[in-house]
């Protein structure tokens, strides 16, 4: 007589999408590192063989949702600037999205920048990060005189609003009544400085060269 075969509670078109849902669960609760493959398996209630059908280590499934958090956060940047005009707005409207981004989706955002993942093992992680800089660029090049400076502006923006997104995360300061407005706030005006510190070098550097005299090859 052939016994019956046990369930693990999901099907499988359902399997990838389990995992992926209890590992946020765990993430939320315990970090990024705070689990481990079989843990999800039993969360998701399914055999602890089941996932290397999708996930062939923890790692490769907090990269798969690492990419999800990306895609999402791009989405939410577009969003944000949708109907905006002004390069300087659009940043700043940005920036707020990117502390809103990390406060209402905390585990990915954990997952993200803390999960310390390999991006030459997962290349369609390093993939979706070059495609969101690749759709910011020509935004903040829009303000800036050189693709390095408006690449450095990104980079200062981003640095801005994740340590804003930390502190907001950690109750820093902890005295406002709406501290998530408050944060995406600060997000925007650090934003505004400093394509204002960009615009205003640019124009010095520019009167600078119009002050100089004219070289010749031969003269």
């Amino acid at each position: 007589m052939i016994g019956r075969r046990r369930s693990t509670g999901q099907h499988h078109g359902d399997l990838r999408k389990a995992l992926e849902e209890a590992a946020l669960v765990l993430v939320a609760e315990r970090g990024p590192h705070g689990f481990t493959l079989a843990e999800a398996c039993r969360r998701a209630g399914v055999s602890v063989a089941a996932p290397y059908k999708h996930f062939a280590d923890r790692d490769a499934l907090l990269a798969s949702l690492a990419v999800k958090g990306y895609r999402e956060q791009d989405r939410r940047f577009r969003e944000a600037m949708s109907g905006i005009e002004d390069p300087t707005e659009q940043l700043a409207a940005l920036a707020a999205a990117y502390v809103r981004f990390a406060r209402e989706e905390q585990a990915l955002f954990d997952i993200m920048f803390n999960a310390g993942l390999d991006k030459t093992r997962h290349p369609e992680l390093a993939e979706v990060v070059h495609a969101l800089f690749d759709t910011l660029l020509p935004i903040a090049r829009r303000v800036t005189t050189t693709e390095a400076a408006a690449f450095d502006l990104l980079i200062c923006m981003a640095s801005a609003a994740h340590g804003l997104a930390f502190f907001l995360q950690e109750g820093v300061p902890g005295d406002e009544l709406t501290p998530l407005a408050a944060a995406e706030a600060r997000a925007a005006r650090t934003t505004r400085a400093l394509v204002e510190q960009q615009l205003r070098q640019a124009a010095a550097e520019g009167s600078q060269q119009g002050r100089e005299s004219p070289r010749f090859p031969c003269g």
